[in-house]
Formats: structure tokens, C-alpha cells, sequence
């Protein structure tokens, strides 16, 4: 059974990103996220408990992740979490928490943020009735743009 959670935090390393045998992308990389709390005898900000969330995310995402994100920067991951249990070299069982990740951005509390749409790859679908084809990759124009035919008051 899996969970599904948000986590924000620090991307501890640049996400690495694999192919499995069938061409399919996968990207990995750790969330760290440590608590804040207020020590009033010190009238300081301490640090609290500490999570390290290895995440996956597959296939255009993953290569999305790779492409967009680096070491430091706050994130915004939002997946499946479960536990990953196996034997290490001695025989003792592990495990670990684990997230698939379905979205994931950068945190903007910190940050600014300049998106740009990649271009869908097209699923052996006919392109004609597809909005999303004939849009430029970078061009600032999006399917939503296109609905509002490409008048000012588009409410984004």
C-alpha cells in the first residue's frame, strides 16, 4: 500500500538521471527537509527532526527533473510513499522510506522561477486535433492561450 505526501526541502545532490534497458528515463535524488522549531530560552530558531526523502521520478519527468533542477535548491515533491526492504552485506534487513514522484518544481518562497513548456512527445496520436502540436516550444502560447483566443484578459 502506498501514501501519498508533499515534501519540501533542499535537493541535496543534482538529480542523476538512467535509462532503464527499455529506453524509459528514471531520475533520483534525496529532499532533504529539517523541522524549524522556536527555542524561547534562547529566543533563537533551532533545528528540529530531519527527513531525507529519496525520491524517482520516471519518464519525461524524470528528464524534466534533471534538466531543471540542482544541488541547494528548495523543491515542492509530491508522490507515493512506501518502504523498500532489503538485506544488506551482513544479513541484516533494511529499509528505507521511498517517494515515485508525480510532481515535482521549485519552491518559490526563496526564488523566482522562469517555466517553459517542453514539447509533448506525440503518442502515435494524430496531431490535427491536438492543440498542444502546433505550439512552439518557448513561445509563451499554451492550448489555454489558444481557448481565449489569444486575447488580453486570459486569466493567467
Amino acid at each position: 500500500m502506498t501514501a501519498q505526501t508533499t515534501t519540501i526541502g533542499n535537493l541535496v545532490a543534482d538529480p542523476e538521471c538512467r535509462f532503464t534497458s527499455n529506453g524509459k528515463a528514471i531520475a533520483n535524488f534525496t529532499v532533504a527537509s529539517t523541522e524549524k522549531k522556536f527555542d524561547r530560552t534562547t529566543n533563537t530558531w533551532v533545528d528540529g527532526k530531519k527527513l531525507f526523502m529519496r525520491c524517482s521520478a520516471w519518464g519525461e519527468l524524470a528528464e524534466h527533473v534533471t534538466a531543471s533542477l540542482a544541488k541547494g535548491m528548495q523543491v515542492i515533491a509530491v508522490g507515493r510513499i512506501s518502504t523498500r526492504e532489503w538485506d544488506d552485506k551482513d544479513g541484516n534487513r533494511r529499509s528505507s522510506i521511498e517517494m515515485d514522484v508525480d510532481a515535482v518544481g521549485p519552491s518559490l518562497r526563496y526564488a523566482t522561477a522562469s517555466v517553459t513548456r517542453a514539447a509533448r512527445q506525440n503518442q502515435g496520436q494524430d496531431a490535427a486535433g491536438d492543440s498542444w502540436a502546433t505550439v512552439e516550444p518557448g513561445s509563451g502560447v499554451s492550448a489555454l492561450t489558444d481557448y481565449y483566443d489569444r486575447s488580453e484578459s486570459a486569466p493567467f
